[in-house]
């Protein structure tokens, strides 16, 4: 099954999930920043399309608290978020590539375990 599409809060609130692991709404809330956090409701009605998503369910009830965890994995949801990012250029990564590396976030680290990862993988030649 295709991993879906979340959009920036959906995203943060399941870094709040793989980080913290299971957990309820408060607590997800007060994962974010004070000065930006968002309303109790908004991250309840997030977490409520995220579960009709298929990317998060609830595990149990505490009181009147519903207990949230991730179904998705950190993994393939940066995968698909990735995918979406490289469809924006036609596929094409030099862009990304690009802006990575005159915006200083890219280091000559980076590139060699790139290098070292292109290297390990199986030679297309050998797969015919």
């Amino acid at each position: 099954m295709p991993s879906p599409a979340l959009t920036k809060l959906e995203l943060k609130l399941m870094q709040a999930l793989w980080d913290r692991g299971a957990c309820s709404v408060r607590e997800i809330l007060e994962s974010f920043p004070e000065k930006k956090r968002p309303a109790y409701t908004t991250v309840q009605t997030i977490l409520y399309r995220l579960e009709a998503k298929g990317a998060v369910r609830r595990t149990r009830k505490i009181s009147n608290a519903h207990i949230f965890e991730a179904t998705l994995s950190r993994d393939v949801t940066h995968r698909r978020v990735i995918d979406d990012l490289l469809g924006i250029f036609g596929g094409r990564s030099q862009p990304v590539m690009t802006h990575l590396i005159e915006s200083g976030k890219l280091t000559l680290e980076d590139i060699r375990d790139a290098e070292k990862m292109l290297r390990a993988l199986p030679n297309k030649e050998s797969r015919k």
